[in-house]
């Protein structure tokens, strides 16, 4: 049976079909734009890895690409080169995706692709070995970039040994020892098409996807199992410790702070979004014209929100001299607690909406982010926010619940991570201590 989830003209529709086998296949018809992005979502990432196969979700990403049945990684490489189109793939904490885009006549390539890697990896033992190497290598950048060492070490900093907290690369020694055996089995036991959404957005025809769907899937579409549903409950979490430092000898200081937040089913999300856009989400902000523009203490400077099925965070980042890491820390506290005890000014509300709404629309401007948003929303909700209800979820906000939600979050025990040439925490300047007390 095939739902039409939104429709805002006669050709323009998002549709959504469960086909046999527990496979959801959600279109966005957008008849103006002369190209497709398709996409196979799978609700497995690295908070599903058994602690012995850290990393197995990301590894697989690299190792689906190395060749399937039919094709070989130069035959995937040539085919889609020869359209002018891009297939890539990328694993989060919570879901893996697959993905190409490609002019709109050449959908059929793109479904075929996709659906090849997906399903009929090879996962050959030299393949195995190669991409190794190559996540070894890529977790060696990462930790040479003091930005993405920082995420890992705040992450750890708030959610302590539970899988959330872990990298996504998963540790050198964790990918040393994984076996073909243990990585293929991950595979096999958690790509089901009850686990997976197929999206598609483009110049597209949802009948037409339905029909490369099945082609490319054949036999495997028997049956009748349940889609799996939306990841929910409450994460047990044992905070890990309120500090984590990773000695790193780099010109800058690299400063976050945060506090536990909302998982992605509160309907505060809103509110919150509206919140970290007036804290630290542009030139406007409050952190920004406090630690940037009227002391000169730091060029970067920004406030994220993390949301899970069942748990998240708020957090800050600085960027800035060593030397200048205690005014920092002191400064974005005073930022944190004003907020906290005072609530955000109208203009600042008014400006965070604004800010909100401008992102989403201009966000959705091409097929790719369009085929993300109804492929995300279909895994994480099971339900289709129409872009009209989104604005009017966001307009909705009002400036006492962003001062009661501040009221909530910010007066919460703030957990930091540091990088930066500090050999030690008593190193650290007394502010940063003083800031997690």
């Amino acid at each position: 049976m095939t739902e039409v989830l939104e429709r805002t003209s006669e050709d323009c529709a998002v549709q959504r079909t469960m086909l046999p086998g527990g496979l959801r296949v959600i279109t966005e018809q957008l008849p103006g734009v002369r190209s497709a992005s398709v996409g196979i979502w799978v609700a497995i990432g690295s908070r599903d890895e058994p602690q012995e196969v850290a990393g197995a979700a990301h590894y697989l990403e690299h190792l689906l690409f190395k060749g399937t049945k039919r094709r070989n990684a130069v035959q995937i490489a040539e085919e889609i080169d020869a359209v002018g189109g891009e297939l890539n793939a990328f694993t989060a904490k919570e879901h893996t995706c697959y993905y190409a885009h490609v002019l709109d006549a050449d959908l059929p390539l793109a479904v075929d692709l996709v659906g090849d890697v997906v399903f009929d990896a090879v996962c050959a033992d030299a393949d195995m070995e190669l991409e190794r190497g190559v996540v070894l290598e890529e977790i060696a950048m990462r930790d040479d970039d003091a930005e993405d060492l920082l995420h890992e070490a705040f992450c750890t900093a708030m959610l302590g040994d539970h899988p959330l907290g872990r990298p996504v690369l998963g540790s050198e020694e964790s990918i040393t020892a994984m076996s073909r055996d243990a990585l293929y089995g991950f595979y096999r036991d958690n790509y089901t098409l009850p686990r997976m959404v197929l999206a598609a957005a483009g110049n597209v025809r949802h009948e037409q996807v339905l029909e490369l769907a099945q082609v490319a899937l054949g036999d495997r579409l028997t049956g009748n199992p349940a889609p799996l549903p939306p990841r929910v409950g409450t994460a047990e979490i044992i905070r890990g410790p309120k500090l984590v430092l990773c000695e790193d000898d780099t010109e800058q200081a690299h400063l976050m702070l945060g506090v536990p937040a909302l998982d992605r089913h509160d309907e505060r999300r809103f509110a919150l979004g509206v919140l970290n856009a007036a804290l630290g989400g542009g030139m406007s902000s409050r952190l920004f014209q406090e630690v940037r523009e009227r002391r000169g203490l730091a060029y970067s400077v920004y406030s994220s929100v993390a949301a899970y099925a069942d748990t998240g965070h708020l957090a800050v980042y600085a960027g800035c001299q060593p030397e200048r890491l205690g005014a920092v820390a002191g400064v974005v506290r005073s930022v944190l607690t004003g907020i906290a005890r005072d609530g955000l000014r109208p203009a600042e509300v008014a400006r965070g909406k604004g800010q909100l709404r401008g992102g989403l629309v201009l966000g959705l401007e091409d097929t790719s982010s369009r085929m993300s948003r109804i492929g995300k929303g279909e895994l994480n909700y099971g339900d289709h926010l129409t872009v009209e209800e989104t604005l009017a979820r966001i307009d909705s906000v009002t400036a006492e619940q962003v001062a009661e939600l501040a009221r909530e979050l910010l007066e919460r025990p703030l957990s930091a991570a540091v990088v930066g040439p500090y050999a030690s925490a008593d190193d650290l300047p007394t502010e940063v201590h003083e800031v997690i007390a």
